[in-house]
Parts: C-alpha cells; sequence; structure tokens
C-alpha cells in the first residue's frame, strides 16, 4: 500500500521510512500542542534523571570521542581514503570548509558568541578556593575562565561528536557502497539486517530526532532574528505580546521560503553558494569587532586565551563538579552534549556528502580542526569584546542578557554598546540579521536534504525536488505549530524530548566506533591488510563479513 502511494505521489524513496516518519512527526506535533503541559512534565523528568544521573557518562564520552578520532587518524587506518583509492575532493578546502562552517556551528557562534562568555562572566563556573562565586564574577579570573569554558563547549568537544559520525558514515556510504543511511553503520554487527525493520527503526528515529531539532533551531532563529529588527526597528520582544508572536511566525514562514527555494535548487546552486556568501559576511563582522574595538586587547587576549584552553582541555574533559555538586555542569556542559547528540548523525550525513574522496586523517584534520580553530577565534574575539564593553560600562550586557535573560538579544545588545558612531552600529546590527537568518536558512535546507537522503538512501543522485521541498515545508510547518500553537512552552517541551532522544544516539555513538575499527580491520586497502586483498572475492556469502546486498528498490516516479 504504502508502495503505491509513494508511486501516485511520484516519489522515489523508501516508503516506509518515508510515511512512518512523516506520521510519527504530525502525531507528535498535534500531541505537544494539545498537551504541552503534560508532555512538557513527562520529558522534564526524564531529562532531569539524564543530566543529574548521567552527567559523567555524557562528560566521559566526549572525551572518549575525541581521543578515539585523534588515535584513527594518526593510526594506519589514516591513509584510508574515503570512496575508494583513486578517489578525489569534489569540493575546493575553501568551499569545504564554508559548508561545514555554515551547516555545522555558524548558528551556534552567532546565537551564543557573546550570550555564553558574559554568562561565565556574571556566574563563574568554579570559583577559586577561599572565593565565593560572587566575589569571583567580573574579575579578570573569571573572565579567563569564561571564555576556556566556552570553548571546552564548542571547539574540540562539540566538533567530536560531529565528526565521529559523519566519519562513520562517509567509510560505510562511500567506500563500502551502503545506503546513505544511519543504519549502514551497524552493518558489521546487523549485516543485511539494515535493511530490515531493525534498520528501518534505527532510520526512522534519526530522522525524526533532525526533524524536530530543525523545528527548535528555527524556533530559536526567530527569536534572534526579531531581537535584531526589535533592536533596529524598536519591535516589541516580550513572548505575551501578541505583536511578537505574529513577528515570530512570520520570520519563520520567511526562513522556511528561502530554505525551500535553496534545498529545491540542491546543494552546489543553493546551499553552497549561500555558505559562501555567509562565511564571507561572518568573518567581515569578526573582522570589524576585532579592529573597531580594542584591538590589541583583543589580539593578546586571543593568542592567551588560546593557551589557557589547551593548558586546561584535559582537567575540563574529565571535570564532573564532583566536590562542589553545584548543578551547573547540567544545565551547560552535560545538556549541550545532550542537544548536539542529536543534531549528529544530520551534520554527520551533510558533511559526508560533501567530504568524500578525502582521506581518514585529512578528514579528522579538516572537521575537527578547522571549525574548532574558527570558534576558539570567533570566542574569542567576542566574547573579549564584551567584557571589555562591559567593563567600561558596567551593566551595559550583563544587566539585558544574565539578569533580563535576553539571551536572543545578547548580540544586538552587544553591538547597540559598541564604542563606535550609532549610525555605524546600526548598519553593523542589519548586516548581522542577514548573517544570522542566512545560517539558520542555509541550516534548514542542509537539514532537509539530509534528511530526504535518509529516506531515499542514495548516495549517487538526489532524489527529486519534490521530496526535498516537502521536508523543508514540513520542518517550517512544525516550527509554526509550536510557537503559534503554544509559543515557547512548546518549543521548551520539544527541547525536553530531543535531549531524552539523545541518549540512544549517545549510546550509538559508541557501537560507531566499535562498528568502523571492526570494518577497518577487514579492509584490503589498510596499510598492513594488504594479505586480504586476494580473499575479497572468498567471504562466505552470509553473516556480517559478507558483501552488503543492494537495498529493494524503491517506489520511483514515472521518467525520473
Amino acid at each position: 500500500m504504502l508502495d503505491n502511494l509513494a508511486r501516485r505521489f511520484g516519489l522515489r524513496t523508501n516508503p516506509q521510512i518515508f510515511f512512518v516518519s512523516t506520521l510519527l512527526a504530525v502525531i507528535f506535533v498535534v500531541g505537544t500542542i494539545l498537551f504541552t503541559e503534560q508532555v512538557n512534565e513527562l520529558f522534564s523528568s526524564m531529562t532531569g534523571f539524564i543530566l543529574s544521573s548521567l552527567s559523567w557518562f555524557y562528560i566521559l564520552g566526549v572525551t572518549v570521542f575525541l581521543g578515539f578520532l585523534i588515535w584513527i587518524a594518526l593510526s594506519r587506518f589514516g591513509a584510508v581514503r574515503l570512496g575508494g583509492p583513486d578517489a578525489r575532493p569534489e569540493y575546493s578546502n575553501g568551499a569545504w570548509f564554508a559548508m561545514l562552517f555554515a551547516a555545522g556551528i555558524g548558528t551556534i557562534l552567532m546565537f551564543w558568541g557573546v550570550a555564553e562568555p558574559i554568562n561565565h562572566y556574571a556566574n563563574p563556573p568554579q570559583a577559586p578556593v577561599g572565593m565565593s562565586t560572587e566575589e569571583f564574577a567580573q574579575t579578570a579570573g573569571a573572565a579567563k575562565q569564561a571564555i576556556t569554558f566556552t570553548n571546552y563547549h564548542f571547539a574540540l568537544h562539540t566538533w567530536a561528536i560531529f565528526t565521529l559520525p559523519a566519519l562513520a558514515f562517509s567509510y560505510f556510504i562511500f567506500k563500502r557502497g551502503l545506503p546513505m543511511r544511519v543504519s549502514s553503520i551497524f552493518h558489521p554487527f546487523l549485516g543485511d539486517r539494515i535493511h530490515g525493520p531493525i534498520g528501518k527503526v534505527i532510520d526512522v528515529t534519526t530522522i525524526l530526532g533532525t526533524l524536530f531539532g530543525l523545528s527548535v533551531s528555527i524556533g530559536l532563529g526567530s527569536a534572534q532574528i526579531n531581537s535584531g529588527l526589535a533592536h533596529l526597528f524598536g519591535l516589541p520582544t516580550d513572548t505575551d505580546n501578541p505583536v511578537t508572536l505574529v513577528n515570530q511566525l512570520v520570520i519563520i514562514a520567511v526562513i522556511t521560503a528561502i530554505a525551500t527555494i535553496s534545498v529545491a535548487l540542491g546543494l552546489d546552486k543553493g546551499i553552497k553558494r549561500l555558505s559562501n556568501i555567509n562565511i564571507v559576511m561572518a568573518i567581515g563582522l569578526l573582522i570589524f569587532v576585532f579592529f573597531a574595538g580594542s584591538t590589541l586587547f583583543l589580539a593578546k587576549g586571543v593568542v592567551e586565551q588560546t593557551g589557557d584552553y589547551l593548558a586546561r582541555i584535559i582537567p575540563l574533559a574529565f571535570w564532573n563538579d564532583t566536590y562542589a555538586d553545584t548543578g551547573w555542569q547540567d544545565g551547560w556542559t552535560v545538556f549541550y552534549w545532550a542537544w548536539t547528540i542529536t543534531w549528529a548523525p544530520f551534520i554527520g550525513i551533510f558533511v559526508a556528502r560533501i567530504s568524500k574522496g578525502r582521506t581518514i586523517r585529512q578528514f579528522v584534520t579538516g572537521v575537527l580542526g578547522l571549525p574548532s580553530l574558527f570558534s576558539v577565534v570567533w570566542f574569542g574575539v567576542f566574547g573579549l569584546a564584551s567584557f571589555d564593553i562591559e567593563q567600561n560600562n558596567p551593566g551595559a550586557l550583563v544587566t539585558p542578557v544574565v539578569e533580563e535573560g535576553d539571551i536572543p538579544g545578547a548580540l544586538f545588545a552587544f553591538l547597540g554598546a559598541f564604542p563606535v558612531p550609532e549610525t555605524i552600529t546600526t548598519v553593523i546590527a542589519l548586516i548581522a540579521v542577514v548573517i544570522v537568518a542566512i545560517f539558520f536558512i542555509t541550516s534548514a535546507d542542509s537539514a532537509a536534504l539530509v534528511i530526504d537522503m535518509m529516506c531515499s538512501g542514495d548516495q549517487n543522485t538526489l532524489p527529486p525536488a519534490r521530496q526535498r521541498i516537502f521536508w523543508a515545508i514540513l520542518g517550517g510547518l512544525v516550527a509554526l505549530a509550536l510557537v503559534g500553537g503554544a509559543g515557547a512552552a512548546a518549543l521548551d517541551a520539544l527541547a525536553e524530548v530531543i535531549t531524552v532522544v539523545g541518549l540512544p544516539f549517545f549510546i550509538m555513538s559508541f557501537l560507531m566506533m566499535a562498528s568502523l575499527v571492526s570494518a577497518l580491520r577487514k579492509d584490503p586497502d589498510v596499510p598492513g591488510n594488504e594479505a586480504l586483498r586476494h580473499q575479497e572475492h572468498e567471504r562466505p556469502d552470509s553473516g556480517t563479513d559478507s558483501e552488503p546486498e543492494p537495498e529493494p528498490a524503491t517506489a520511483r516516479a514515472d521518467g525520473d
């Protein structure tokens, strides 16, 4: 029945994955809107358990991911080329990095670039022995600590969460020729059962997590863009104001419309062009802040903060707040890891799609190293500049961002207080709104593209544009329904849900490492495995070591 339905709509996809994911997404959204309070309570209690009881597991786990990636890049496996010995990269290093930046961390940098450092500056995670947190707050030591913790959250550890599944996808999809789905990573354990019910459960769960994460991202983006427009044009930002709600709905509709056009144009014409434009604009904003502010202070500070981050990365990588037990880490670090892991399949497949042809060593160095380096510079410049503003004008940022809790408006409060003529700050704020909008657009169209790939499993050709358009529109409609139907409460409920969904993804990441190593040890192209080459045509016909059988043909539109 589902096959016939797919043919009727002219789809080229796996009907079971496509329609089940769609149905469950609709049911969940309707249930969240109708029973917001109950859903919120249920998942809030589950999230509370994860954050309070499993924090050590998340802290240790992400550190293990990072160590594994460094090891595999330096090992003999690092020479393996993703896509085969003759494969070469499809994109230049510049275009590759721009798409990594825009799809993976661009939205994070714009949203948290000022908000997180100024929060930690006002409320330090740790205080020296003999000093209270209140006494330590807003001191030079608190400033250094704030940037160090921010780098810990958004540099190597965050990108380890993204890089691990991206590497596994790249290997099993482009080296082993398996479908572009999360279930393919587990072929060494499941064999051809990845094409059966177990594989479909894995893929549907992943698609739902990506779709919900996309919707929350669009909702948060609308709040930040609305804050920027409010700063420029005096629009209201109070969530109880109906004008604010209408503005956010319009913003979501515009983001969705542009993302739909971009994803319809495809990877090269749409996403690549937007990414290239945005990376140039973002770097321009970074340069403006660097040279228009206290340049010498920022230059010295970025260098010093990089050293502080590298010196403290090992202690922070294992810090669990054991003795003080303040709960700070539950609300920041552990929440970040739980949230980020829900995006890992989406970012991983997108990164894999644009990284074919590189060796494992090049892949890990580029995907893990380049965005982390950029993040360290970005947070160093924006964080230090925000401290400089706060020290020269007490309350300019701490009051609105920390005391009043205006996290979405942190960037624009920062630009409004910048020590340059008001006309210039207005123009820069307008540019910042455009940058934020494009970042959220590229995240939306990239997510729609990846969700469609996970449904079709096709690694060679893009499915019909109508399918990519469908997922882009559905993501926007979910965000519209949540914001319009239940406002912030529904978004909070969804945030709780994907935090819970992140736990199985986290466990799956450990299995990814084992699966990848198991496959590489049996790969005849790996240095040291040359003796296996004469056996590659003599493998048994069944079992987990057998060559994967092609997936049954999916429903195809006439003429596709």
